[in-house]
Protein backbone atom coordinates (compact mmCIF):
# COMPACT_ATOMS: atom_id res chain seq x y z
CA UNK A 1 0.00 0.00 0.00
CA UNK A 2 2.79 2.37 0.95
CA UNK A 3 4.55 2.06 -2.42
CA UNK A 4 1.22 2.69 -4.09
CA UNK A 5 0.67 6.02 -2.27
CA UNK A 6 4.32 7.00 -2.84
CA UNK A 7 3.73 6.37 -6.51
CA UNK A 8 0.54 8.48 -6.30
CA UNK A 9 2.61 11.37 -4.88
CA UNK A 10 5.09 11.03 -7.74
CA UNK A 11 2.28 11.34 -10.27
CA UNK A 12 0.78 14.30 -8.42
CA UNK A 13 4.15 16.08 -8.58
CA UNK A 14 4.15 15.59 -12.36
CA UNK A 15 0.59 16.81 -12.82
CA UNK A 16 0.45 20.06 -14.85
CA UNK A 17 -0.70 23.05 -12.81
CA UNK A 18 -3.83 24.87 -13.85
CA UNK A 19 -2.95 28.41 -15.00
CA UNK A 20 -3.99 31.30 -12.80
CA UNK A 21 -5.88 34.19 -14.45
CA UNK A 22 -2.69 36.32 -14.37
CA UNK A 23 -1.05 33.88 -16.76
CA UNK A 24 -3.59 34.51 -19.51
CA UNK A 25 -2.56 37.58 -21.49
CA UNK A 26 -6.14 38.12 -22.71
CA UNK A 27 -5.11 38.61 -26.34
CA UNK A 28 -7.10 35.72 -27.77
CA UNK A 29 -4.02 33.55 -28.46
CA UNK A 30 -4.45 30.25 -30.32
CA UNK A 31 -3.53 28.13 -28.45
CA UNK A 32 -4.22 30.00 -25.22
CA UNK A 33 -2.31 29.06 -22.06
CA UNK A 34 -5.52 27.28 -20.99
CA UNK A 35 -5.57 25.25 -24.24
CA UNK A 36 -1.95 24.22 -23.59
CA UNK A 37 -2.89 23.22 -20.02
CA UNK A 38 -5.84 21.08 -21.23
CA UNK A 39 -3.54 19.34 -23.70
CA UNK A 40 -0.85 18.69 -21.06
CA UNK A 41 -3.46 17.49 -18.56
CA UNK A 42 -4.89 15.01 -21.09
CA UNK A 43 -1.35 13.81 -21.79
CA UNK A 44 -0.70 13.38 -18.05
CA UNK A 45 -3.98 11.48 -17.57
CA UNK A 46 -3.11 9.10 -20.42
CA UNK A 47 0.39 8.54 -19.00
CA UNK A 48 -0.97 7.95 -15.47
CA UNK A 49 -3.62 5.50 -16.71
CA UNK A 50 -0.83 3.49 -18.37
CA UNK A 51 1.60 4.13 -15.47
CA UNK A 52 4.15 5.15 -18.10
CA UNK A 53 6.13 8.31 -17.32
CA UNK A 54 7.95 8.24 -20.65
CA UNK A 55 4.69 9.48 -22.24
CA UNK A 56 5.29 12.84 -20.51
CA UNK A 57 8.68 13.42 -22.10
CA UNK A 58 7.72 14.85 -25.50
CA UNK A 59 6.81 18.27 -24.15
CA UNK A 60 10.17 18.63 -22.37
CA UNK A 61 12.16 17.96 -25.52
CA UNK A 62 10.18 20.38 -27.63
CA UNK A 63 11.36 23.52 -25.89
CA UNK A 64 15.05 22.80 -26.35
CA UNK A 65 15.09 23.67 -30.02
CA UNK A 66 15.63 27.39 -30.05
CA UNK A 67 12.76 28.23 -32.38
CA UNK A 68 9.67 30.18 -31.42
CA UNK A 69 6.73 27.84 -30.93
CA UNK A 70 3.08 28.60 -30.07
CA UNK A 71 2.72 25.58 -27.74
CA UNK A 72 5.83 25.73 -25.58
CA UNK A 73 8.03 28.48 -24.19
CA UNK A 74 11.51 28.82 -25.68
CA UNK A 75 14.46 30.58 -24.04
CA UNK A 76 16.06 33.55 -25.81
CA UNK A 77 19.16 35.46 -24.76
CA UNK A 78 19.01 39.24 -24.16
CA UNK A 79 21.78 40.82 -26.28
CA UNK A 80 21.13 44.47 -25.41
CA UNK A 81 19.03 46.72 -23.18
CA UNK A 82 18.39 50.33 -24.14
CA UNK A 83 16.41 52.80 -22.04
CA UNK A 84 14.27 55.01 -24.31
CA UNK A 85 12.37 57.10 -21.76
CA UNK A 86 12.14 57.06 -17.96
CA UNK A 87 9.86 54.00 -18.03
CA UNK A 88 10.28 52.47 -21.50
CA UNK A 89 12.99 50.14 -22.72
CA UNK A 90 13.99 48.49 -25.98
CA UNK A 91 15.27 44.93 -25.59
CA UNK A 92 17.15 43.01 -28.25
CA UNK A 93 17.06 39.20 -28.22
CA UNK A 94 19.40 36.84 -30.04
CA UNK A 95 18.16 34.36 -32.61
CA UNK A 96 20.49 31.41 -33.26
CA UNK A 97 22.51 31.35 -36.49
CA UNK A 98 20.97 34.27 -38.37
CA UNK A 99 17.51 32.73 -38.23
CA UNK A 100 14.47 35.04 -38.17
CA UNK A 101 11.19 34.96 -36.23
CA UNK A 102 9.25 34.93 -39.53
CA UNK A 103 6.39 36.89 -38.00
CA UNK A 104 3.65 38.11 -40.23
CA UNK A 105 2.63 41.73 -39.76
CA UNK A 106 1.40 42.85 -36.35
CA UNK A 107 1.76 39.41 -34.76
CA UNK A 108 2.50 39.30 -31.05
CA UNK A 109 4.48 36.90 -28.87
CA UNK A 110 3.83 35.99 -25.24
CA UNK A 111 6.37 36.47 -22.46
CA UNK A 112 6.44 34.34 -19.31
CA UNK A 113 7.76 35.80 -16.07
CA UNK A 114 7.79 34.62 -12.46
CA UNK A 115 7.26 37.26 -9.77
CA UNK A 116 7.09 36.35 -6.07
CA UNK A 117 6.47 32.75 -7.11
CA UNK A 118 3.52 33.77 -9.31
CA UNK A 119 3.72 33.06 -13.03
CA UNK A 120 2.60 35.96 -15.22
CA UNK A 121 2.16 36.14 -18.98
CA UNK A 122 1.86 39.20 -21.21
CA UNK A 123 1.69 39.77 -24.96
CA UNK A 124 4.15 42.05 -26.77
CA UNK A 125 4.60 42.88 -30.46
CA UNK A 126 8.20 42.91 -31.72
CA UNK A 127 9.08 46.21 -33.41
CA UNK A 128 11.86 44.71 -35.56
CA UNK A 129 10.96 43.69 -39.14
CA UNK A 130 9.50 40.15 -39.21
CA UNK A 131 12.35 38.99 -41.43
CA UNK A 132 15.17 40.51 -39.32
CA UNK A 133 17.98 37.96 -39.14
CA UNK A 134 19.76 36.90 -35.96
CA UNK A 135 17.71 39.07 -33.59
CA UNK A 136 14.33 40.53 -32.66
CA UNK A 137 13.51 43.68 -30.68
CA UNK A 138 10.67 44.43 -28.28
CA UNK A 139 9.50 47.75 -26.85
CA UNK A 140 8.39 47.45 -23.21
CA UNK A 141 6.91 49.92 -20.78
CA UNK A 142 7.46 49.31 -17.07
CA UNK A 143 4.65 50.28 -14.69
CA UNK A 144 5.22 51.05 -11.01
CA UNK A 145 2.80 48.43 -9.77
CA UNK A 146 2.93 46.04 -12.74
CA UNK A 147 3.72 42.43 -11.88
CA UNK A 148 5.48 41.76 -15.18
CA UNK A 149 7.26 45.13 -14.93
CA UNK A 150 8.88 44.04 -11.65
CA UNK A 151 10.31 41.06 -13.50
CA UNK A 152 11.40 43.02 -16.60
CA UNK A 153 13.17 45.66 -14.47
CA UNK A 154 15.63 42.99 -13.28
CA UNK A 155 16.78 42.05 -16.81
CA UNK A 156 20.33 42.60 -17.93
CA UNK A 157 22.34 41.68 -21.00
CA UNK A 158 22.98 37.92 -21.15
CA UNK A 159 19.82 36.90 -19.25
CA UNK A 160 17.57 34.18 -20.68
CA UNK A 161 13.90 35.01 -21.20
CA UNK A 162 11.03 32.72 -22.23
CA UNK A 163 8.71 33.47 -25.16
CA UNK A 164 6.08 31.55 -27.13
CA UNK A 165 4.11 32.43 -30.24
CA UNK A 166 3.45 33.93 -32.68
CA UNK A 167 -0.24 34.83 -32.35
CA UNK A 168 -2.74 37.19 -33.90
CA UNK A 169 -1.63 39.68 -36.50
CA UNK A 170 -3.24 41.93 -39.05
CA UNK A 171 -3.67 40.33 -42.50
CA UNK A 172 -2.06 43.15 -44.51
CA UNK A 173 -1.55 42.95 -48.28
CA UNK A 174 0.23 45.65 -50.32
CA UNK A 175 -2.20 48.11 -51.95
CA UNK A 176 -5.22 46.43 -50.34
CA UNK A 177 -6.24 49.72 -48.66
CA UNK A 178 -6.09 53.22 -50.10
CA UNK A 179 -4.97 54.67 -46.79
CA UNK A 180 -4.17 53.23 -43.39
CA UNK A 181 -4.92 55.47 -40.41
CA UNK A 182 -2.88 54.18 -37.45
CA UNK A 183 -3.99 55.34 -33.99
CA UNK A 184 -1.39 54.40 -31.38
CA UNK A 185 -1.13 55.28 -27.72
CA UNK A 186 2.29 54.86 -26.09
CA UNK A 187 3.72 51.39 -26.72
CA UNK A 188 0.68 50.78 -28.96
CA UNK A 189 3.16 52.05 -31.56
CA UNK A 190 4.76 48.56 -31.60
CA UNK A 191 2.44 46.67 -34.01
CA UNK A 192 2.24 49.70 -36.33
CA UNK A 193 5.98 49.87 -37.03
CA UNK A 194 6.50 46.55 -38.89
CA UNK A 195 3.44 47.32 -41.06
CA UNK A 196 4.65 50.86 -41.76
CA UNK A 197 8.17 49.64 -42.56
CA UNK A 198 6.87 46.93 -44.89
CA UNK A 199 5.02 49.66 -46.84
CA UNK A 200 8.03 52.01 -47.08
CA UNK A 201 10.35 49.08 -48.00
CA UNK A 202 8.12 48.06 -50.91
CA UNK A 203 8.39 50.44 -53.87
CA UNK A 204 5.31 48.85 -55.44
CA UNK A 205 3.14 49.55 -52.37
CA UNK A 206 1.43 52.91 -52.81
CA UNK A 207 -0.71 52.79 -49.68
CA UNK A 208 -0.96 56.15 -47.91
CA UNK A 209 -0.28 56.00 -44.17
CA UNK A 210 -1.30 58.49 -41.49
CA UNK A 211 0.13 57.54 -38.10
CA UNK A 212 -1.18 59.36 -35.03
CA UNK A 213 0.99 58.78 -31.95
CA UNK A 214 -0.51 59.76 -28.59
CA UNK A 215 1.96 60.44 -25.79
CA UNK A 216 1.92 62.44 -22.58
CA UNK A 217 4.84 64.76 -23.38
CA UNK A 218 7.39 65.33 -26.14
CA UNK A 219 10.06 63.48 -24.10
CA UNK A 220 7.82 60.42 -23.96
CA UNK A 221 7.76 59.94 -27.75
CA UNK A 222 9.68 56.73 -28.51
CA UNK A 223 12.01 56.07 -31.43
CA UNK A 224 12.00 59.65 -32.72
CA UNK A 225 14.83 59.14 -35.27
CA UNK A 226 13.04 56.14 -36.81
CA UNK A 227 9.70 57.99 -36.96
CA UNK A 228 11.34 61.09 -38.48
CA UNK A 229 12.96 58.89 -41.16
CA UNK A 230 9.64 57.20 -41.97
CA UNK A 231 7.85 60.56 -42.18
CA UNK A 232 10.15 61.55 -45.08
CA UNK A 233 8.46 59.04 -47.40
CA UNK A 234 6.03 60.59 -49.89
CA UNK A 235 3.11 58.43 -48.70
CA UNK A 236 3.62 58.72 -44.92
CA UNK A 237 2.38 61.42 -42.50
CA UNK A 238 2.97 61.30 -38.77
CA UNK A 239 1.06 63.39 -36.23
CA UNK A 240 1.69 63.57 -32.50
CA UNK A 241 -0.93 64.29 -29.86
CA UNK A 242 0.63 65.28 -26.52
CA UNK A 243 -1.84 65.28 -23.65
CA UNK A 244 0.36 67.03 -21.07
CA UNK A 245 2.17 69.61 -23.22
CA UNK A 246 0.54 73.03 -22.97
CA UNK A 247 2.37 74.84 -25.77
CA UNK A 248 4.11 73.89 -29.01
CA UNK A 249 6.63 76.74 -28.77
CA UNK A 250 9.12 74.71 -26.74
CA UNK A 251 9.15 71.88 -29.30
CA UNK A 252 11.76 71.66 -32.08
CA UNK A 253 10.64 73.50 -35.21
CA UNK A 254 10.35 70.26 -37.19
CA UNK A 255 7.62 69.01 -34.82
CA UNK A 256 5.49 72.13 -34.49
CA UNK A 257 3.54 71.68 -37.71
CA UNK A 258 2.43 68.09 -37.04
CA UNK A 259 1.83 68.10 -33.27
CA UNK A 260 -1.36 68.79 -31.31
CA UNK A 261 -1.62 69.46 -27.59
CA UNK A 262 -4.40 68.00 -25.47
CA UNK A 263 -6.16 64.73 -26.24
CA UNK A 264 -7.17 62.96 -29.40
CA UNK A 265 -10.87 63.79 -29.11
CA UNK A 266 -13.86 63.67 -31.44
CA UNK A 267 -13.09 67.03 -33.11
CA UNK A 268 -9.44 66.26 -33.74
CA UNK A 269 -10.36 62.80 -35.05
CA UNK A 270 -12.73 64.40 -37.57
CA UNK A 271 -10.02 66.89 -38.63
CA UNK A 272 -7.51 64.09 -39.19
CA UNK A 273 -9.97 61.89 -41.10
CA UNK A 274 -10.97 64.84 -43.31
CA UNK A 275 -7.30 65.40 -44.12
CA UNK A 276 -6.79 61.78 -45.22
CA UNK A 277 -6.21 61.48 -48.96
CA UNK A 278 -8.46 58.42 -49.31
CA UNK A 279 -11.12 56.81 -47.13
CA UNK A 280 -9.01 55.23 -44.41
CA UNK A 281 -8.93 51.75 -42.95
CA UNK A 282 -8.11 52.27 -39.25
CA UNK A 283 -5.70 50.33 -37.01
CA UNK A 284 -5.95 50.95 -33.25
CA UNK A 285 -3.57 49.92 -30.47
CA UNK A 286 -3.40 51.18 -26.89
CA UNK A 287 -5.13 50.56 -23.57
CA UNK A 288 -8.67 49.19 -23.65
CA UNK A 289 -9.97 52.65 -22.65
CA UNK A 290 -8.06 54.21 -25.57
CA UNK A 291 -9.41 51.62 -28.01
CA UNK A 292 -13.00 52.16 -26.82
CA UNK A 293 -12.70 55.95 -27.11
CA UNK A 294 -11.18 55.73 -30.60
CA UNK A 295 -13.87 53.32 -31.83
CA UNK A 296 -16.55 55.70 -30.55
CA UNK A 297 -15.00 58.79 -32.21
CA UNK A 298 -14.54 56.91 -35.48
CA UNK A 299 -18.18 55.85 -35.50
CA UNK A 300 -19.25 59.48 -35.01
CA UNK A 301 -16.96 60.45 -37.88
CA UNK A 302 -18.65 57.92 -40.15
CA UNK A 303 -16.04 55.13 -40.10
CA UNK A 304 -17.78 51.76 -39.73
CA UNK A 305 -16.60 48.86 -37.59
CA UNK A 306 -15.66 46.78 -40.63
CA UNK A 307 -13.13 49.48 -41.54
CA UNK A 308 -11.27 49.12 -38.20
CA UNK A 309 -8.88 46.60 -36.68
CA UNK A 310 -8.00 46.68 -32.97
CA UNK A 311 -4.77 45.03 -31.80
Amino acid sequence: LQTMSGNEDDWLALKPQEPSPSQCCGSGCKPCIYDVYEKELAQWERAKAKQDKSLLVEKKEQSNNSELNPDTFTAFNISSVEQLTEDTYQYKFELPGNSSLQLSLGQHIVLRGVVNGLEVQRAYTPISPGNAEGYFEVLMKCYEAGLMSQYIKTWKKGDMVFWRGPFGGFPYRPNKYGELLMLASGTGLAPMLPILQSITDDEEDETFVTLVGCFRTFDKIYLKPLLQALARYWNVRIFYVLSQETSLEKLPQSYQGNTYTGRLDEDLMRTIINSCRRKPFVLICGSSAFSEDMSRYLKTAGIEEDSCFVF
